[in-house]
């Protein structure tokens, strides 16, 4: 009885085993989705990717042979028991599918990334070891990035480890408009090790660290919560795998996949790309503001290079004058930008400089005297004060120093000139020059006519002469050296004013663009002429003011009283 008993027990205990379903070991390797969504790295583009400078350089194309040897399920698991890991790595038809997928279809996608972490790699697993993480978490960026330091995904992450802007910021990583740390291939790389670190904290659980470093911990915890995992009750990715957003379903499965593929290429026919020239690095802190341009022509390197080595500098600009940050380059030209950084600074200094003040334009630059904003009135009164002194002779207030005058001159472009040496011989700064022609960048055609605007100092006798004093007084000042020789100081000084009153007797002329705004009249007051005097030197009528945007003018010297031409009256001769 009690054999018959015993008997039925284990049958039925055999049967509610077999409606129980199959063990979390077994479901590990049987899970099946059609849902689920293939990483963004998938769609790489191989033509895009052989574009970056270190493929194109330092390694030469294998010869792929373009066929895969059929490897069964069994031949797959096996293979991935086999790799020395600590993390679980089993295997299913998803990771399957995920295999065959980069041994078949994305085979030349799968020889670059080889390649690429010839380079990347030592610094996922430099970081990864001093953090004391799993090193085959090096292979997370092949399914994040496909090893793409300048990957941006389609929900705004950015980087061969693909932080959010909160995240990365969250982890002390800088992101603006300039730099962003996220594209820092050894930055990133130590961010995303402590990232990870922090995850399996706070999961005791590698699969489910990396399934919140795809979707957060948020959607984790959440399918924690639906799947019962509450009260203590130890959960992994596969309990799990129902409840998590899509994406994350396959995310665990892909990453399996790059452990498998970047280890056992070989045995699939795809052939390494070989590394032609090592490429080994260093650091060096830069604390200025220099332009990558600056540092490719003073340390003979490719500007290419420089972008591939440091690409979280997003317009090839180091802002080193608001804090040090650390250049990388090859190792052999580390030394060498420290002994020529002067060099690099000063190498095309004003095509590079940012501009430290702006004068809006149509505001007449200093002419128009300073502008305040608020002192109780104080400064109001003051120029009011100026104004009504002034004001009989309705002249504009001066703005530059006494025995100074601002010139305003055209230059003509010879063949073989810069802006460089054209600046430093008027002694004004390239910058003002672009400002005032309005060029976008620094090339210059021979030929071309540039306006220079530069202050000059007068000479002591033309200083006087601005202080309204006469001429004969000028002359009969008494010199300190003439009063040995009363007599020759007095032709001396009557020579003197002969060359002053030359001088104010043949007035020259400079040259103004007309800008939007002006007027002849407004013109006029400010250089301190007349409009009939602008009028004669331009040869227009009495009768016409017109001007147009862009118009070059001839402006008189100051107190010149040239006269339009006027209409020639008609001739009352009669022919006989």
């Amino acid at each position: 009885m009690k054999q018959t008993l015993m008997s039925l027990a284990l049958a039925l205990g055999a049967t509610l085993s077999a409606w129980a379903g199959p063990s979390i070991l077994d479901l590990k390797h049987s899970i099946t989705d059609n849902n689920i969504i293939a990483p963004e790295s998938f769609e790489t583009q191989t033509r895009l990717l052989e574009e970056n400078f270190y493929l194109k350089n330092f390694v030469v194309p294998g010869i792929d042979t373009g066929a895969s040897p059929q490897t069964s399920p069994a031949t797959y698991q096996e293979r991935l028991t086999r790799l020395p890991t600590v993390i679980e790595l089993p295997y299913h038809s998803i990771v399957g599918n995920f295999i065959d997928m980069y041994v078949d279809r994305k085979r030349g996608l799968v020889a670059d990334m080889v390649a690429l972490h010839n380079y990347y790699g030592r610094f996922f697993e430099e970081e990864l070891l001093k953090q004391g993480m799993p090193v085959e978490l090096e292979y997370l960026p092949v399914i994040e990035s496909a090893i793409n330091p300048n990957a941006v995904s389609r929900a705004g992450a950015v980087g061969l480890w693909q932080f959010m802007p909160a995240t990365a910021k969250g982890l002390g990583m800088e992101v603006n408009s300039l730099v962003d740390e996220r594209r820092d291939p050894r930055l990133s790389s130590r961010n995303a090790a402590r990232y990870l670190k922090q995850l399996h904290d706070i999961y005791d659980d590698w699969s489910l660290a990396i399934a919140a470093y795809n979707c957060g911990p948020g959607n984790v915890n959440k399918a924690l919560r639906r799947a019962g995992g509450e009260n203590g009750v130890k959960k992994d990715f596969w309990e799990i795998y129902p409840y998590l957003p899509a994406e994350t379903r396959g995310y665990v499965p892909a990453f399996i996949a790059a452990n498998y593929v970047m280890n056992y290429y070989r045995d699939h026919g795809i052939t390494p790309t070989v590394v032609k020239r090592q490429l080994t690095t260093d650091t060096v802190t830069v604390n200025k503001y220099v332009h990558f341009n600056q540092i490719a022509a003073v340390l003979d390197i490719p500007v290419e290079e420089i972008r591939m080595l440091n690409p979280q500098f997003l317009k090839d600009v180091i802002p080193g004058d608001y804090r040090p940050y650390q250049l990388t380059l090859p190792t052999q030209q580390c030394l060498s930008y420290v002994m020529s950084e002067k060099k690099i600074l000063e190498y095309d200094r004003d095509l590079y400089a940012r501009r430290t003040t702006a004068e809006p334009a149509g505001m007449g630059g200093e002419e128009s005297g300073p502008m305040y904003v608020s002192d109780g009135g104080s400064s109001n009164l003051a120029m009011a004060a100026r104004q009504s002194v002034n004001a009989e002779a309705n002249n504009a207030l001066a703005s530059t120093r006494s025995g100074e005058e601002t010139v305003r001159l055209t230059h003509t472009v010879c063949q073989g000139e810069n802006l460089r040496e054209i600046a430093r011989r008027y002694g004004v700064s390239a910058t003002d020059i672009k400002r005032l022609n309005q060029l976008r960048g620094g090339n210059i055609q021979p030929g071309q006519q540039l306006v220079i605007e530069t202050v000059g100092r007068l000479a002591p006798d033309e200083a006087e002469v601005e202080k309204s004093e006469t001429l004969t007084a000028l002359a009969a000042k008494p010199a300190p050296a003439a009063a040995a020789e009363p007599e020759r100081a007095t032709v001396r000084g009557e020579e003197k004013a002969r060359q002053n009153t030359s001088r104010t007797t043949q007035p020259s002329t400079t040259t103004h663009k007309v800008r939007k705004g002006d007027t002849l009249g407004a013109l006029a007051a400010r250089y301190h002429t007349t409009v009939a005097a602008i009028q004669g030197v331009n040869g227009m009528k009495k009768n016409n003011t017109s001007i147009r945007v862009g118009q070059v003018l001839k402006i008189p010297a100051k107190g010149s009283t040239t006269k339009a031409p006027s209409k020639k009256k008609k001739s009352s001769r009669r022919r006989r």
